[in-house]
């Protein structure tokens, strides 16, 4: 139970934190508007910091896939 709940957590924030990345251009980023130039978009430090906390935060929704999987191949 811990682990769906944790996967639910980390989904969430995996979502917002890729909203979060400036667009690079000519993708589905410049269809939403993510090809606008923001005012909110900080210097290469915040970009490089938002790019680690993301990997990060990927690697945690990865345990927890592989958790929840091998529970539920055990259980059964």
């Amino acid at each position: 139970m811990g682990f769906s709940i944790a996967l639910i957590i980390f989904s969430a924030l995996l979502m917002l934190l890729v909203l979060m990345h400036k667009g690079k251009g000519g993708g589905l980023s410049d269809m939403f508007g993510g090809g606008m130039q923001s005012s909110v978009g900080g210097s290469s430090v915040a970009e490089r910091n938002l790019d680690r906390i993301t990997v990060v935060v990927g690697l945690c929704w990865f345990a927890c896939i592989v958790v929840l999987g091998l529970l539920m191949k055990l259980d059964g």
